[in-house]
């Protein structure tokens, strides 16, 4: 092959490659639902007295994601407050809500296939727990605190036309609570909950 056809050759590569690009200044906007699956595994509280799991749940989900250079998206992920049961030593104990909103940098491969486009990302996740509810104890609150964690992020989208998608992500979130418990107005630190949750989503997906 003479060097003038394989400058030809990789010239065609980048130009197809550069069409099924996400152009920067673009701006996405997905709708759909996510299901937060906590890990499975008890995290032992109370010096190893008690075993805490969490419930999965799921809700509604939104994302914004707005692409500074082509192909390297910046989004933000919101969602319907999340609520879960509590579960010690496998009995239900009592519930909480929580909100994750998560900054994430995506990066989205152009591959040679106009209609399938993976891609991958990492951020943070900012998680706020409100409406701790503790039954198995008489008079007790629990509180649970904010946590600040890595997340990370794998997904496909499936285009079904220029601007509109199906999409499919699992995120990974590095999360952990202390809980602390308060009874007739002395707290006791129970312990770090290690709820490190798989987040998997499905969504609509609108570019502009």
């Amino acid at each position: 092959m003479t060097l003038r056809a394989i400058s030809l050759a990789s010239l065609a590569v980048l130009a197809t490659s550069s069409a099924f690009a996400v152009p920067a200044g673009s701006w996405s906007v997905g709708v759909g639902a996510a299901y937060v699956d906590p890990q499975s595994d008890a995290s032992p509280l109370a010096g190893g007295d008690l075993q805490a799991t969490v419930d999965e749940d799921v809700k509604p989900s939104l994302t914004l994601e707005y692409f500074p250079m082509n192909n390297v998206g910046v989004e933000v992920l919101a969602a319907w407050p999340f609520e879960h049961d509590i579960n010690l030593d496998g009995q239900y104990a009592g519930k909480t809500k929580h909100l994750p909103p998560t900054v994430s940098v995506n990066y989205h491969f152009d591959g040679l296939n106009s209609r399938i486009k993976p891609f991958v990302g990492v951020g943070v996740n900012y998680t706020t727990f409100w409406g701790e509810r503790l039954y198995a104890v008489p008079d007790a609150s629990l509180e649970l605190d904010d946590s600040v964690g890595v997340a990370g992020n794998v997904g496909v989208d499936f285009k079904l036309n220029a601007t509109d998608a199906l999409r499919l992500n699992a995120r990974y979130i590095d999360l952990k609570t202390d809980a602390t418990m308060t009874v007739n107005g002395q707290s006791t630190n129970l312990g770090e909950v290690d709820i490190s949750p798989w987040v998997y989503g499905v969504s609509y997906v609108k570019s502009f």
